[in-house]
């Protein structure tokens, strides 16, 4: 496990191995939205491109698993290895935003994200998806992976599908807005000037 955090520059490599998964997640949160996967689950990595492309965070993720068996611990430990990145890019999260939200459509479909970096983790997760399958990917997994992201990166995050019928629709505009609010909550905060943004002096 590596990390680099710096005022200008903020970076973390992280390398999970189970023996279930291998992953290594290498994320820049100062980045410009460049993106590489290798994960064998295309679906997943088309969503992991929402956020670092709307998030503008440099993000490259690398997983074997035990797909003969199916998705579920692959998509599971990407979102543990990159909340642990997260969590180790940001430190001691000193004069960051911490608060981030987003609203973002797409054709019929409409997502609210809302972020505190706060230190708890903490996922309230409402989307009713039209089915459970987009093509072959069982959607019940995009909230294990915001589940081991938030239980590792130790954020509170709230999702909302507000209207959708294409479910593809309802998981994009999840993960762009979850892209968005992050890029919010991650950005540096001129006016706190490296002080940490909570009463008690620590996150």
């Amino acid at each position: 496990m590596t990390a680099t955090e710096t005022s200008t520059h903020r970076s973390a490599e992280i390398e999970r191995k189970t023996l279930e998964t291998e992953v290594r997640v290498t994320l820049d949160l100062d980045g410009s939205g460049h993106a590489r996967f290798e994960t064998g689950v295309p679906f997943l990595e088309h969503m992991l491109d929402q956020i670092a492309r709307h998030g503008l965070i440099d993000l490259e993720v690398q997983a074997t698993g035990d797909l003969h068996i199916d998705a579920h611990h692959t998509v599971e430990d990407v979102g543990i290895t990159l909340g642990q990145a997260l969590a180790a890019a940001l430190g001691d999260k000193a004069g960051i935003r911490r608060y981030g939200h987003a609203y973002v459509p797409l054709d019929e479909a409409l997502s609210r994200v809302v972020i505190d970096l706060s230190g708890r983790p903490m996922l309230t997760y409402e989307v009713p998806y039209t089915r459970a399958l987009i093509g072959g990917f069982d959607v019940d997994l995009l909230r294990e992976f915001f589940q081991g992201l938030v239980n590792h990166a130790a954020m509170t995050l709230q999702i909302d599908n507000l209207r959708g019928i294409n479910a593809h629709h309802q998981a994009e505009t999840v993960f762009k807005a979850f892209g968005r609010a992050l890029r919010m909550a991650v950005e540096p905060d001129p006016r706190m000037a490296g002080i940490t943004p909570s009463t008690k002096g620590h996150l």
